[in-house]
């Protein structure tokens, strides 16, 4: 599995289940969470193989910023 970690700027725990759904939709056999209490509002996407641009195209079409922690 390959985990990939971003900063984003969602601030709303409802969008997160919305942005979730819309990240299995791709990755349909990913585990995928945010962490509303960290100061970076991380989404972790676990899966086989992860594109981190469709992840950042996907919360960018619903006007959210992303970008690869590293």
């Amino acid at each position: 599995m390959i985990v990939e970690v971003f900063k984003t700027d969602v601030n709303e725990i409802e969008l997160c289940h919305s942005l979730i759904s819309q990240v299995h939709a791709h990755y349909p056999n990913s585990r995928v969470n945010f962490d509303m209490e960290d100061c970076d509002k991380i989404l972790r996407v676990e899966a086989e193989l992860i594109a981190p641009e469709k992840i950042i195209e996907i919360l960018n079409a619903n006007g959210y910023s992303c970008e690869v922690l590293v």
